[in-house]
């Protein structure tokens, strides 16, 4: 199984989540993929084992991936502050992968009816639910 996870911005929540995935021995194989270098390279430095930054590998990995995990706005053109590109979304959106999207507001989506969670219980949230997926 591989699970992709994408992030942007400084790569807090994709660290946090790598880092997650790696403590709860989730077998999958790892692909981190930033919207630009910093993310990319939180991600890594949290122990991903394979990683790449920008539109390209967002598009390329979203056709194989099994699991995308990320905030809410990688499937908004525009968002994370115009790090998501028109071409990221829709490849993201289109992707058969089953999509992990964590509901963070400052992505300019908000999402109805969800719990005010704090970043660490969104992950923990998500973990639960990938190693049910797994």
């Amino acid at each position: 199984m591989t699970v992709l996870v994408i992030d942007g911005q400084g790569g807090k929540i994709g660290q946090l989540l790598v880092e997650s995935i790696i403590k709860e021995q989730i077998p999958c194989e790892l692909v981190a993929i930033g919207t630009n270098s910093i993310a990319t390279s939180a991600m890594l430095k949290a122990g991903a084992g394979q990683g790449a930054t920008g539109e390209n590998p967002v598009i390329v990995n979203s056709r194989s991936a099994d699991v995308i995990i990320g905030p809410i706005g990688i499937v908004s053109a525009d968002s994370l502050l115009g790090e998501i590109t028109p071409s990221m979304a829709v490849a993201i959106g289109q992707s058969k992968a089953v999509k992990l999207l964590l509901p963070v507001s400052h992505c300019d989506n908000q999402v109805i009816g969800v719990k005010n969670l704090s970043i660490g219980e969104m992950v923990q949230e998500t973990i639960s639910q990938l190693k049910k997926l797994v």
